[in-house]
């Protein structure tokens, strides 16, 4: 169907209708949780009791802990900014030099390892999880055996966790960057090496300014994907355990509306950084 020509009144319902429910059963769920978060009652679901912040800043009187008197909760939450920090900049740093082999190199199997870099991003995160789990401890125990090394870091901790969000963070932070730099004109860059610039010039202030967008938002989806991440981050935890593997323990014990609040909070740092990188790139949009 032609855009511009008039569509009939059932069509145009129908699409209403679509993006409707799409929204709701996107929404809504979050709406929910954002809700009781306030509720002033022991479970964070229906029915309403009313309205309470003693899941954010605590009660005295009824014996509530909130979220920010929960030190082992904000500890987790520390964990999980720690390791996600670490991750960004590994996945980001690799992701780039990873871009330009595939983009700038020709080598024998390049084709192979493209697809090979696929990998960690079919294959489930309990599965990828046991593997780094066992192939780490076999080469912590053979160390230990061989050469009396004791690598602490192969095993279940944080260094452990760090690797295997890693291992899959970093294909996707590879194609975003990749994807960016298969669009840049060469010929600026070899205009700018004819006049006389260095490669390292060259890179400073032509190639890194264009690929800006592309590394921040490759930084946004690896800091958002390690902070959630549960699957893997479960096979490797060690005594530290980061936030949503605290979440899922508190689950099990019974949930209160503590929950409620760090998912609020959550939320909210998530629409920050979104709203932050979009008016970055409206600017830089603005000033080109």
């Amino acid at each position: 169907m032609i855009p511009s020509l008039p569509r009939p009144w059932w069509l145009r319902a129908m699409t209403t209708l679509y993006v409707a429910a799409f929204l709701l059963f996107l929404f809504l769920p979050l709406a929910v949780v954002a809700v009781f978060a306030f509720n002033d009652a022991p479970y964070p679901a229906p029915p309403w009791r009313g309205f309470t912040l003693d899941w954010f800043l605590g009660s005295a009187a009824t014996g509530r802990i909130g979220l920010f008197q929960d030190h082992a909760l904000l500890g987790s939450i520390g964990t999980s900014c720690l390791v996600a920090a670490w991750v960004t900049v590994l996945s980001v740093l690799v992701g780039t030099c990873n871009a330009f082999l595939i983009e700038r190199r020709q080598f024998p199997g390049k084709q192979s390892l493209s697809l090979l870099m696929l990998a960690p991003l079919v294959i489930p995160g309990v599965i990828l999880g046991i593997s780094i789990l066992a192939f780490a401890s076999r080469v912590a125990d053979f160390a230990a055996d061989l050469f009396s090394w004791d690598l602490d870091f192969l095993r279940p901790g944080l260094p452990l966790v760090v690797l295997g969000q890693f291992s899959y963070v970093a294909t996707i932070a590879t194609l975003t960057i990749s994807a960016r730099l298969r669009r840049f004109d060469r010929t600026l860059e070899e205009a700018a090496l004819n006049l006389g610039a260095t490669r390292a010039a060259v890179f400073g202030h032509i190639l890194l300014p264009y690929l800006r967008p592309a590394l921040l938002g490759s930084a946004a989806i690896s800091l958002l994907m390690s902070f959630a991440d549960f699957n893997t981050t479960l096979m490797l935890v060690g005594a530290d355990a980061p936030l949503t593997v605290m979440m899922y323990g508190r689950m099990r014990e019974g949930a209160t509306p503590v929950l409620n609040a760090v998912s609020l909070f959550l939320m909210l740092a998530s629409a920050l950084l979104a709203l932050t990188l979009v008016r970055g790139g409206s600017r830089r949009t603005r000033g080109a």
